[in-house]
């Protein structure tokens, strides 16, 4: 079981390393209840740095070498460690580049990992690998590590770096499937060329992944699954494909979509040579096998064969309304947005839809008010460009992420000036997502209940409220004046 690490860089998963196997370092590990610091690697046995047909343009910066520290009862950390990685083995199949994660002096690199917990880890990606033309799938070098610490034997390790290949593609984004209920079943076909020079020497390997909300079956007894309800699968064909060939599987993988069922769905795959199955895939089917069988040849320049799910589950928006009440002259708030009924829910990688108003006639809309994170703004949803049009509030944005509540209503206050009465105007409340599948509800009115203006009402515009004030200044003048010649004696 491995110890819990701190990845400095988390190594990207290039296609050509796909078929590296990873191995843990032999080391004698520390006797319960002693105080001894026992440093241990974790690296790759093997590692593949890049597929034979890239040559020289081939680049890679994730090899990882981890350091790991033993827990111990004494809880001592291994103090002040470093690591040495000897690159001189790969002369002829690698050529090494700038860019690494440690000090370089030639072929020579010294990483410095400082003091490590007892029970935890570090890791460094110490080498630029770089491609090299000519070289051939199965040429290999030795890559040589050593760690000391102040506290802690020195240990060893070596991982045998390989050229892969051939690079197998596939056709990238397939025909999707609509309308797949939940607990139904659909399958694809999965498709490779081999479009190098390189015939593939150990069979290939066809990797399958379903995202949430989709199972595989079973089926297949050369394909491994990670799990009872598998959302990946690993399958080998001993077939060498053939330089310039094309293939595609004897029999569809079949994936189903599970009760209460998604509104999207993915199925993925990959292809790659030589094979080498994932240790979490332990299932085995229990079908006939899988088999290669040969087609025309391929165009094919995708690292992955892609189809896209869409399922009957719907998300049903209602609008939320109310109406404009008030006397001509005001500016009144009107709640407004969206009701979600489901029964799904959208997800944040989905387009969560929207909802549009068009006040009624005889109003303007003059503030949206929202708040976010701490600050707000006057504007929530789009402006329409010409009076009469739409303002346009989309469910994604973070204006509206203070507007969003978990049971599914998202509204937000308009600030709306009624500017003159407008017997029976209604302006209206829209609602849009792609999962909407009950158009007869999308839409609802906004009344207007507009009084006459208050003959008492204080004027809004200021040229009056400076002319009252003047009025009352020269009237208050007078008045003293008028005091004053009452007060004079006789």
């Amino acid at each position: 079981m491995s110890l819990p690490i701190r990845i400095l860089r988390r190594p990207a998963a290039l296609a050509a390393s796909v078929a590296a196997l990873f191995a843990m370092a032999v080391t004698p590990a520390a006797a319960d209840g002693s105080e001894q610091v026992v440093m241990r690697f974790e690296t790759p046995k093997t590692y593949v740095m890049y597929n034979a047909d890239q040559g020289a343009t081939a680049s890679n910066n994730d090899f990882p070498v981890p350091v790991f520290v033993e827990r111990s009862k004494g809880g001592e950390d291994a103090r002040n460690v470093r690591v040495v990685v000897d690159a001189s083995g790969l002369g002829g199949v690698a050529r090494l580049g700038e860019g690494g994660m440690c000090k370089a002096e030639g072929p020579i690199y010294t990483c410095e990992y400082g003091n490590l917990q007892n029970g935890d880890g570090e890791s460094y990606n110490p080498l630029a690998l770089l491609g090299v033309d000519g070289v051939e799938p199965g040429d290999s070098g030795t890559v040589t590590y050593t760690a000391t610490a102040d506290n802690a034997p020195t240990i060893t390790g070596t991982t045998r770096m390989t050229v892969g290949g051939p690079t197998l593609t596939a056709p990238g984004q397939e025909k999707g499937v609509s309308g797949l209920a939940p607990g139904k079943s659909a399958n694809v076909t999965a498709r490779l060329a081999n479009n190098t020079r390189f015939p593939t020497q150990a069979g290939v390997a066809l990797q399958v992944n379903v995202s949430e909300g989709v199972t595989l079956t079973a089926l297949h007894s050369n394909c491994f699954y990670a799990g009872p309800a598998p959302t990946s699968a690993w399958c080998t064909f001993p077939t060498k494909a053939a330089a310039g060939a094309a293939y595609r599987a004897s029999a569809p993988l079949v994936y189903t979509v599970t009760p209460p069922g998604k509104l999207t769905g993915e199925v993925t795959y990959t292809w790659s040579s030589p094979p080498s199955r994932p240790a979490d895939h332990t299932v085995r089917g229990t079908g006939a096998p899988l088999t290669l069988v040969r087609t025309a040849a391929q165009g094919f320049d995708d690292t992955h064969g892609r189809l896209g799910i869409t399922t009957t589950v719907q998300v049903d928006y209602r609008p939320v309304t109310a109406t404009v009440r008030g006397r001509v002259g005001d500016t009144v708030k009107v709640r407004l947005g969206l009701e979600d009924l489901g029964p799904g829910r959208i997800r944040g990688e989905e387009e969560q839809g929207r909802f549009e108003v068009v006040p009624p006639e005889g109003t303007t809309v003059t503030s949206i008010p929202y708040e976010f994170e701490g600050d707000g703004g006057k504007w929530a949803c789009e402006r329409p460009e010409k009076p009469g049009g739409a303002f346009v509030c989309e469910i994604g944005n973070d204006r509206l992420y203070e507007a969003r509540d978990e049971g599914g209503t998202t509204a937000i206050d308009f600030h709306i000036r009624i500017d003159r009465q407008v017997p029976g105007a209604e302006g209206t409340v829209r609602t849009y997502n792609p999962f909407d599948r009950t158009p007869a509800n999308d839409a609802a009115v906004i009344p207007l209940d507009a009084s006459p203006a208050s003959p008492y009402r204080v004027s809004t515009h200021p040229w009056l409220w400076t002319a009252g004030a003047l009025v009352l200044v020269v009237l208050a003048v007078a008045f003293l004046r008028r005091r004053r010649r009452g007060a004079k004696p006789s």
